[in-house]
């Protein structure tokens, strides 16, 4: 094990970003410093969290972007590795200092939140495509050990905020097309009458998919409205959907299939018509989604004082056809090849923020309890009926699953002329219940608690009034979700034996501003226990256990900065060694952590005309390469660096405001690939990521 030698990272940094300092510093005014929520749970300037903490403001989200998945704007913080599966049944693939990187679907070990409501269920799985991101305002990204202190996740807080309806009535419309048939419109009104501030908005997202069975449609809707009822009072309601009817799945590929044609699905060598199809064609892998969810939150303002009250609840409803052959069915322990769920959810937070003075500062103590709990009622069926697969056979699973979790919390900062100290403590309790239905294979039916309390210590100190240097410890722990709980190894059903991985986490950084240049900077590393790792997976099921310790070590940078004459540029960079520490099974000590690169590095120079009514930029991701198993002896997905170019302007005419976007992705057409299936039994792996891609669009907005 060779560490991270911090004289090496300080010469690093100091080499590459001194003359961009002391070439950007005389060229304009210092940078605005960015306020955020995320961490602090209240109002806070970046710039003085003892924390990693990213910002991405509306023009990233919005601007030259599609709109369609978080990884469009993602890609520039930091520490996440966002992959865009091309699988609109999965979801994105999202990764934080390493932490999620073996979900097969969906979002673990990073917290999302929506408004102050979780996108992430009681069991810690999320689903980054409820983001409404046509009306985000920003987006907050919050990593390592500051993290702990919104409990059961181990990598990070993606937080994203919609904006508030404020202003004279504006209605907009939006029209964007690009390669393999896609499609989105979208239609939005905001402003604000009466006191009420509102927004609405409504969009339609269809692609014919890059990849052989990959078509998607997805449906959403939101509306937010924000009210003043009384004096140093805010009454926010929220509510959204998304609809998604027979997303197809394409699944992953082999090594060969994937070299011969990054689009082709995988043969299946069972099948008996001439040709053969893929497995997704045979099996029809698909999946539907529908999901709606609703909250409020209160915030009242006292002299001393804060109370915040939030309250949300929704439904979310999956059925999903998965690529079981019939044969793999046969034993009795196997619950079918289709999912279907029912699951109901609701949860609150509320919490007490005291600020006084105290020694010359101000202390700001917050504490408070989040209760959260979802029901399941849980079905598994055949995906064939006689000779026909892809349709729903015979019942092989019937059961409830509730998950419920209380997690009290304290938080206390206070800040000084040059100090700042911080201390958090949460402790959560989660209860997995099963009452197994369906007893012709067993009974299935017990519960699993899990508690854990996760410290937080921070401190921070401002060398200079631009420069300031901080150190934060914490441990945490991250649950096993109910689908990693769902299957054993064996297929002998519900795994009872999965315990909780449980961190340590310590990272010290610098944040710098000189002019208009914004550097953050980081080292961190996280001991892991028990760490959560695939055992076996195969036609989308998959199974987990508890592997070695691991040890992560790494740093990252960010550079924000203003060149002059229209430029700016924006640098996000990130090393990270993953390993195992402790050999078990056929993985070696000092293995990679499969679906983990090493290096990423995002990379962007932009333009704006006077008036910005012309933007133009390039963008660049390099990512190192990325083993697809633990033990590492599979050829990896192999690293790969793309070129990306933007190009958006505007015009305005009495109430009317007119956009045009065009962008050009992957413009030296590199075959690569996107993102892997970490640990498929059947060494299908690989998802391959598009070719030379375009995208445009135009929108109209008028303002009564």
């Amino acid at each position: 094990m060779h560490p991270i030698r911090l004289t090496t990272l300080a010469g690093l940094l100091a080499s590459l970003f001194s003359p961009a300092l002391a070439q950007a510093a005389p060229e304009g005014a210092a940078i605005s410093d960015i306020v955020v929520i995320t961490g602090s749970r209240t109002e806070h300037a970046s710039f003085d969290l003892p924390a990693a903490v990213d910002v991405l403001d509306a023009a990233r989200i919005r601007e030259g972007q599609l709109r369609i998945n978080a990884s469009e704007a993602l890609a520039a913080v930091p520490g996440l590795v966002v992959q865009n599966r091309q699988n609109y049944a999965q979801d994105l693939q999202i990764s934080s200092r390493g932490f999620g990187a073996r979900s097969a679907f969906g979002v673990r070990g990073v917290r999302l939140v929506t408004d102050g409501i979780p996108a992430s269920m009681p069991d810690g799985q999320g689903q980054a495509a409820t983001f409404n991101l046509d009306m985000a305002e920003r987006i907050e990204v919050l990593r390592g050990p500051y993290s702990a202190i919104y409990g059961n996740h181990a990598g990070g807080v993606i937080q994203l905020f919609t904006r508030d309806g404020e202003g004279a009535p504006a209605v907009e419309a939006g029209f964007s097309a690009g390669s393999d048939g896609l499609r989105k419109t979208n239609l939005n009104a905001q402003g604000s009458a009466a006191g009420i501030g509102y927004v609405l908005d409504a969009s339609r997202f269809e692609t014919d998919g890059y990849r052989d069975h990959s078509a998607a449609r997805r449906d959403q809707a939101m509306a937010k409205l924000t009210l003043q009822p009384v004096a140093g009072a805010k009454l926010v309601l929220v509510a959204n959907g998304l609809r998604q009817k027979d997303t197809q799945d394409p699944l992953g590929v082999t090594w060969s299939t994937w070299q011969r044609d990054p689009r082709a699905g995988e043969i299946d060598a069972s099948d008996t018509q001439v040709p053969k199809r893929t497995l997704a064609e045979r099996y029809d892998t698909r999946k539907s989604i529908e999901h709606q969810q609703g909250g409020a939150s209160w915030d009242q303002r006292f002299a001393a004082g804060r109370l915040h009250v939030g309250l949300w609840g929704g439904n979310r409803r999956v059925t999903q056809f998965q690529s079981f052959s019939k044969g793999f069915q046969a034993p009795a322990s196997h619950s079918g090849g289709v999912v279907d769920f029912d699951r109901d959810f609701h949860g609150t937070d509320i919490n007490w923020q005291d600020m006084r003075g105290l020694a010359g500062g101000q202390l700001v103590t917050t504490f408070g309890v989040e209760y959260s709990r979802s029901s399941d009622d849980r079905k598994g069926y055949e995906n064939f009926v006689g000779n026909t697969f892809g349709v729903q056979g015979r019942l092989r699973r019937d059961e409830q699953d509730v998950v419920s979790s209380t997690d009290p919390y304290l938080q206390a900062e206070w800040q000084g002329k040059r100090w700042q100290f911080t201390a958090g403590l949460r402790h959560s309790r989660m209860r997995v219940s099963v009452d197994d239905r369906f007893l012709a294979n067993g009974n299935d039916s017990g519960a699993l608690r899990f508690s854990r309390s996760t410290p937080l210590l921070g401190v921070l100190y401002k060398l200079t009034p631009d420069l300031n240097a901080y150190a934060t410890a914490a441990r945490g722990f991250e649950a096993p979700t109910l689908n990693e709980l769902f299957y054993s190894g064996t297929g002998a059903g519900f795994n009872f034996q999965l315990h909780p991985a449980r961190s340590t986490h310590v990272e010290t950084g610098i944040k710098a501003s000189a002019g208009p240049v914004r550097i953050d900077a980081a080292l961190f590393q996280v001991r892991t226990r028990d760490e959560l790792v695939v055992d076996t997976a195969g036609g989308g099921r998959t199974s987990y256990r508890n592997a070695s310790e691991t040890l992560r070590q790494g740093a990252e940078v960010s550079l924000d900065g203003t060149l002059g004459a229209g430029f700016s540029t924006r640098v996000a960079a990130t090393l990270l060694k993953a390993t195992y520490e402790t050999p078990f099974g056929n993985v070696r000590k000092g293995s990679r952590l499969s679906g983990v690169p090493r290096a990423s590095l995002f990379a962007e120079l932009a333009w704006k005309a006077s008036g910005e009514r012309l933007t133009a930029a390039l963008e660049s991701l390099t990512v190192a390469k990325v083993f697809a198993e633990d033990a590492n002896a599979e050829l990896p997905a192999p690293g790969y660096s793309i070129l990306n170019a933007r190009l958006v302007a505007k015009q305005s005419l009495a109430g009317w405001r007119f956009s045009q976007f065009l962008r050009l992705n992957n413009l030296l057409d590199r075959r690569y690939v996107g993102s892997v299936i970490v640990g498929d039994s059947n060494k299908r792996y690989y998802e391959g990521a598009p070719g030379r891609n375009w995208a445009a669009g135009v929108s109209a907005q008028y303002q009564f």
